[in-house]
C-alpha cells in the first residue's frame, strides 16, 4: 500500500483575515439584533446616534460578512484549481 498524500495547500494570511472578519461581522449583527429586541422590551428611546448605528449594522454587517466568506471560498477554489492544474 502506498502512503496517503497530503496535498492540502497551506492557508494564506489574507484568507484567515477575511474569514475572521466575516465571522466577526456576522456575530456582531446577531448581537445588535438581540440588543434591539432587548431595548424594545425595555422601552428604550431609539433617537440617539448609538441606536442608529446599531440599526444600520443589523442590515449591513450580514451582507458584508457573507461577501467576505464567499470571497474566501472562491479564492480557495481558484488556488486549488491552479495547484491541481500544475501537476
Amino acid at each position: 500500500m502506498s502512503a496517503p498524500q497530503h496535498s492540502d495547500l497551506p492557508p494564506r494570511r489574507i484568507d484567515s483575515i477575511l474569514a475572521v472578519t466575516g465571522l466577526s461581522l456576522l456575530v456582531l449583527s446577531v448581537i445588535c439584533f438581540f440588543a434591539i429586541i432587548l431595548a424594545t422590551a425595555a422601552h428604550a428611546h431609539f433617537d440617539t446616534p448609538f441606536w442608529h448605528i446599531v440599526g444600520i449594522l443589523v442590515y449591513v454587517a450580514p451582507i458584508l460578512g457573507f461577501a467576505l466568506l464567499l470571497t474566501v471560498v472562491i479564492s480557495s477554489f481558484v488556488r486549488r484549481a491552479r495547484a491541481n492544474r500544475g501537476r
